[in-house]
């Protein structure tokens, strides 16, 4: 059983290639999302990779039995996320179903188990399913309205804190300006390069490193930023979490990767409102996820929902 999972997000995107369950994957990496007047570029980034997959195995895409694609804003910025299956489906001749990104990130982090999972990415997003196979999402609202300790947001708060060190108002944040200027160049041309950018949200969660980089040399600003990310994560995740379900979260995304401050911060806000759930590490990314969904949908076994998987 050949399978394909796709991972589109807003840093960046990959397919991976499994040749049976056991077999060995190959992966491949692509652009990001990007956000314009006419939604999220899902379809014609999809289309982009299809055509980079089929060069590289043009005899396996052939004989592929189930895809998995999980995307960021598939449920808000895209038209039609069963027209988005339908085209994979088309190019393919195989089933597919597609999710949002969430959904991806639980399956790869928990391995298809219950509880909840909040993923850190460019963006933010926690998601929870319970006994019934039904999902509950919280946040995962963009950028501008929400992500609440994903890396746009760090990176956003990151580059406010500078401002506001640039502008003589707090002192404190002195290190991520000079951070700042290092990634941007001078602060009165960080308008001019953020305000009209399709892909705004990607530009700020580069600077998100920044921000990671700072607290590891003991910049308290840096550190009072990631540990309320961490603790956004904490408060995200426990309103995703079912409450008749196996009292289980974990935190994932690249940013995740950070530790220190933000990890800290997310465990001891769980511990402090919900002492009963534990906190597992994830078992694996959302491209993991994937492929879980590309084995459901080889198998027949995919349940769908509106807003979160369709087929």
């Amino acid at each position: 059983m050949i399978t394909m999972g796709v991972d589109l997000g807003g840093s960046g995107s990959r397919v991976a290639l499994n040749r049976g369950d056991d077999g060995p994957r190959e992966e491949l990496v692509g652009p990001p999302i990007a956000v314009g007047e006419t939604g999220a570029t899902v379809p014609g980034l999809l289309q982009h990779l299809l055509r980079e997959a089929a060069t590289r195995w043009p005899v396996e895409l052939s004989q592929v039995t189930g895809v998995g694609v999980g995307a960021t804003g598939l449920a808000s910025l895209v038209e039609s996320p069963s027209a988005v299956a339908e085209q994979v489906r088309t190019a393919l001749d195989a089933p597919v179903v597609v999710a949002i990104d969430a959904v991806a990130a639980h399956l790869g982090a928990l391995a298809g188990a219950e509880g909840a999972v909040v993923a850190l990415g460019t963006g933010a997003v926690a998601i929870g399913r319970g006994a019934d196979g039904r999902w509950r999402r919280v946040d995962g609202w963009g950028h501008l309205l929400g992500d609440r300790g994903g890396g746009a947001w760090l990176g956003r708060r990151g580059l406010e804190a500078a401002l506001r060190a640039y502008d003589g108002v707090d002192d404190a944040g002195s290190a991520l300006l000079a951070a700042g200027r290092r990634r941007l160049g001078e602060p009165v041309t960080w308008p001019a390069q953020l305000y009209p950018r399709a892909d705004r949200a990607a530009v700020l969660a580069g600077f998100a490193p920044d921000v990671v980089a700072a607290a590891a040399t003991g910049d308290e600003a840096a550190r009072a930023l990631l540990t309320e990310a961490g603790r956004e994560a904490a408060d995200s995740v426990l309103a995703a979490l079912d409450p008749e379900t196996t009292p289980r979260v974990a935190l994932t995304g690249g940013l995740a990767r950070a530790g220190g401050d933000l990890s800290a911060g997310f465990s001891a806000r769980v511990a402090q409102r919900r002492p009963d759930v534990v906190v597992r590490p994830p078992a694996g990314d959302p491209l993991d996820g994937a492929m879980h969904l590309a084995r459901r949908a080889a198998r027949g076994t995919i349940v769908t929902q509106e807003g979160f998987v369709w087929d």
